[in-house]
C-alpha cells in the first residue's frame, strides 16, 4: 500500500503515532464487549504494544527532528485508516477489522522505511512492521476461535465438558 507521495518523514512518523493511538483506542474498546478473561488479556496485551509503539514512534521524531513539534493528525488518513468503533458492530467484525488494520500498519512501516534514509529509523521500521504482523496472526487465531465458537467471547471462562474448553497456549 503506497504511502502518499506528499509525505514528508516528519509526517510520515506522525501519521504512524495515529495510527497506534487508534490501534490501542480499539483494542481498549474491544477490551470492554468481551467477557472471556483470557481474551481480555490479550488485548490488554495488544493495546499496551500498540502504546508503546506510540512512545518508540515519539522518540525517534523527538530524535530525528529535534526542535520540531510533532503534528499527529486528529483523525487517520492515508493507507492506515480509522477502524470505526460502533456498539452495534459484532465482536467479530471488530477482531476482522483489527486484523486488517495491523496488516495495513505493517505494509504502512514497510513503505515508511523505503521514504527515511537514515538506518537507525529504517531498523526501527522494520521493527514495527514485523511486529504488527504478529499482531495480525495472533488476531487471525482469535478470529478463528470467534467463527468456530461464537460465544468464546462473551464468557468468562471455559467450561470443561462443553464446547468452550481450550488447552493450551
Amino acid at each position: 500500500m503506497p504511502i502518499d507521495a506528499s509525505l514528508k518523514p516528519p509526517e510520515i512518523l506522525a501519521v504512524a503515532v495515529r495510527s497506534e493511538m487508534d490501534a490501542a483506542a480499539l483494542y481498549n474498546h474491544l477490551r470492554g464487549r468481551v467477557k472471556n478473561e483470557i481474551l481480555i488479556q490479550k488485548l490488554e496485551f495488544l493495546a499496551n504494544e500498540e502504546t508503546r509503539h506510540k512512545a518508540i514512534l515519539e522518540r525517534l521524531f523527538a530524535d530525528r527532528f529535534p526542535g520540531q513539534k510533532l503534528q499527529v493528525p486528529e483523525a487517520s488518513s492515508g493507507p492506515v485508516k480509522s477502524v470505526p468503533v460502533d456498539e452495534t458492530t459484532s465482536a467479530l467484525d471488530l477482531f476482522k477489522l483489527a486484523m486488517e488494520k495491523e496488516k495495513q500498519a505493517e505494509e504502512y512501516y514497510k513503505e515508511s522505511k523505503k521514504k527515511i534514509e537514515d538506518p537507525s529509523s529504517q531498523k526501527i521500521l522494520d521493527y514495527l512492521s514485523r511486529v504488527e504482523r504478529s499482531h495480525y496472526f495472533m488476531l487471525k487465531s482469535e478470529i478463528d476461535l470467534l467463527e468456530k465458537f461464537p460465544e468464546y467471547f462473551d464468557v468468562e471462562d471455559f467450561h470443561i465438558g462443553q464446547d468452550l474448553f481450550h488447552v493450551g497456549p
